[in-house]
């Protein structure tokens, strides 16, 4: 493969950078080895820094990064909203309360069986979206949404009691499922929480790369041009619809044992349409945008409350990081920032490089 050359001198001949593949083949191990040691810092240096409070922050945050990325791919890939997410994470929690009082199952598997009860819901959820998208699709998955919130709180979460829904009302017992053996601490249940996002991440990047993935960018640029190219888009559109739900089960299923457990009070609607604000904040079209969501739905607002500022202003600042996502940057700040940050670096260095007049 030839080399582009450009001359300098009479006698010198100086390669040109590496671009397109090869120079990201380049950057790839770099990138690798950032993740790889951002995970080892998740799993072993961070747990040691914090207490029992932000232990908690951060488990949350971690569970929530696998509920916003499910979001993500239907919004960045498939090109469909729903606003039913975090209504599915709540029936994922039930979900796997009632399986643990009721039987003996192992951890993983009650979670996983969560998964795959708010996977068929949310394809049932997705029917209307074979005919419709936008707005109108949005509106039918927050009614969705109202509508299991109302069923939550007639049935309440699973503590124990008697009965089809396990529930009893004369109080003392806890809606929170016991932890694996292996994951008894705080810390301890913080990496196994981050383990499980990590294996959701990697079934999402699998899916992104893979069929599926080409697919979903087929029907998000143009539906017509997918079905005439032969994608099935009803099959991709649910699929993507049970993949979401999938992980917003999964993530109830955590959130069911974590400290202080689960009610119905914790899943309100309207955390759907701040999920929504934070993961177009994020980035819709990058995996880590879910991160980011996670940091700006769980984290940020308890910083602000412990530097003693009111969480209400998140309101006006998500509303605000919304319209500059419409407006400037569709990437969201997983995109905007490496750019930005790579920006700069290239003005400093010319600063810096730019050769002195002589005296």
């Amino acid at each position: 493969m030839s080399t582009d050359v450009h001359t300098v001198a009479a006698d010198e001949v100086v390669p040109a950078a590496p671009v397109g593949p090869v120079g990201r083949a380049r950057r790839r191990p770099l990138k690798l080895a950032i993740v790889a040691a951002l995970i080892a810092f998740l799993l072993f240096g961070l747990p040691p820094l914090l207490d029992s409070f932000w232990m908690l922050v951060v488990t949350g945050a971690a569970i929530y990064s696998m509920v916003a990325l499910g979001l993500g791919l239907l919004i960045g890939r498939v090109g469909m909203v729903s606003l039913c997410q975090v209504v599915l994470a709540a029936v994922g929690a039930w979900v796997a309360l009632r399986l643990s009082y009721a039987t003996s199952l192992p951890f993983p598997v009650l979670i996983l069986s969560a998964g795959f009860f708010t996977a068929a819901i949310g394809t049932l959820i997705g029917l209307p979206a074979l005919r419709l998208s936008g707005l109108y699709l949005a509106l039918i998955t927050l009614m969705a949404a109202g509508a299991i919130t109302i069923v939550l709180r007639a049935v309440l979460f699973p503590n124990g009691g008697g009965g089809f829904f396990g529930n009893s009302a004369a109080g003392g017992a806890s809606s929170r499922m016991p932890r694996p053996s292996l994951a008894q601490s705080d810390a301890a249940y913080f990496r196994y929480c981050v383990v499980v996002a990590l294996v959701m991440f990697l079934l999402a990047a699998w899916h992104v790369r893979r069929k599926p993935g080409r697919a979903w960018a087929a029907i998000r640029h143009s539906q017509a041009t997918a079905i005439s190219a032969g994608v099935n888009t009803v099959l991709y559109k649910l699929w993507a619809f049970a993949l979401a739900s999938f992980m917003a089960g999964v993530a109830g299923g955590l959130l069911a044992a974590s400290a202080g457990g689960v009610s119905v009070q914790q899943f309100p609607v309207e955390t759907s349409v701040t999920l929504l604000a934070v993961v177009l904040m994020g980035g819709v079209y990058s995996l880590w945008g879910a991160v980011v969501a996670a940091f700006l739905l769980r984290i940020l607002p308890a910083l602000l409350d412990d530097w003693g500022i009111s969480t209400e202003l998140l309101t006006i600042l998500f509303g605000i990081g919304v319209l500059q996502v419409l407006l400037t940057a569709p990437g969201g700040l997983a995109d905007q920032v490496p750019k930005d940050l790579a920006n700069l670096g290239r003005r400093i260095g010319r600063v810096f490089s730019r050769p002195r007049a002589a005296p």
